[in-house]
């Protein structure tokens, strides 16, 4: 039977953050710093450069095949390809976040690689069951439509009422303003969450927040996709055959009986390109199963 990987997650299914919160003073005040430990180095990211760029011109080839580093390379530069260019290398997903008191910044998991929205359970300064909270609208319509039995209401009152919501949403603070670092996985909340407990502040007053987000899809995933794997297997191959037309580009011909063989490294290349725009082309029309953009406005 599958199990579901809560790694990332606390044993009430929370996000597990990085923050600078402290119980003993209930607040978080300060800039978090990301841990750069668990980034390459610059000349580590500068090493790999170098070597892709070694593969790309068929460095290390002596004689007229790709060696097994060749083929590896080509896998890893389809799949950064297909990262780079396709919506389908995330997965949409919803996760709960704790926000502390007077607490601005969290250090997210590096699984998640775009935070698009973040939604309040309620309204105003805080949340919960408090006087400020208690909306006679809504008691109305829960009165109406949901405790009294027989009772059916119309849907011109359902629509009034998740206008009011809407409104009410914009003007007093339903939305959560935030910035978001996909590099560094920080996710800064443009407003200090308040403590209005008494006494000493705990993580039991932290708000919980609800996360529109986008995770990173692993390698394997991705090659165990049906309509990804298509592509990324024609597109190693075009990469492969590009970097082997360039190492038989290094030779007109090879010494043999009646006057040696003619090899083919401009034709291997010019069919790489070709293949290489067209797979580009496909991912353009979403052949990948990835999602076209909706409406935009603007």
């Amino acid at each position: 039977m599958a199990t579901k990987d809560t790694s990332i997650y606390d044993a009430k299914g929370n996000l597990i953050t990085d923050n600078l919160y402290d119980p003993n003073t209930g607040t978080g005040n300060g800039h978090i710093a990301y841990d750069s430990t668990e980034y390459d180095s610059a000349n580590k990211k500068r090493a790999e450069i170098t070597d892709y760029i070694r593969f790309r011109l068929a460095d290390g080839i002596v004689d007229v095949e790709l060696e097994k580093e060749h083929y590896e390379m080509s896998i890893t530069q389809a799949l950064i390809k297909y990262r780079q260019r396709s919506s389908n290398a995330v997965e949409e997903s919803y996760a709960f976040i704790k926000l502390l008191p007077e607490t601005q910044e969290y250090i997210l998991p590096n699984e998640i690689m775009e935070v698009r929205q973040v939604f309040r359970r309620g309204i105003g300064s805080v949340s919960g069951t408090t006087a400020s909270q208690f909306e006679p609208f809504a008691s109305g319509y829960l009165n109406t439509y949901m405790l009294v039995a027989g009772r059916v209401g119309g849907l011109t009152n359902y629509e009034l009422f998740v206008d009011y919501q809407k409104l009410a949403m914009k003007m007093f603070g339903g939305h959560m303003n935030f910035t978001w670092n996909k590099t560094t996985k920080k996710l800064t909340i443009i407003r200090k969450m308040p403590y209005q407990s008494t006494g000493a502040a705990t993580t039991e007053d932290a708000e919980s927040c609800l996360l529109w987000l986008y995770n990173y899809k692993p390698d394997w995933m991705l090659l165990n996709d049906y309509m990804a794997f298509p592509w990324l297997q024609e597109y190693a191959y075009a990469f492969a055959k590009r970097t082997l037309g360039e190492a038989r580009s290094k030779f007109a011909s090879i010494a043999g009986p009646q006057g040696g063989t003619q090899l083919n490294g401009a034709a291997l290349i010019a069919e790489a390109k070709e293949e290489i725009t067209a797979l580009e082309e496909e991912l353009k029309r979403f052949q990948d199963g990835g999602m076209p953009m909706t409406w935009v406005t603007g």
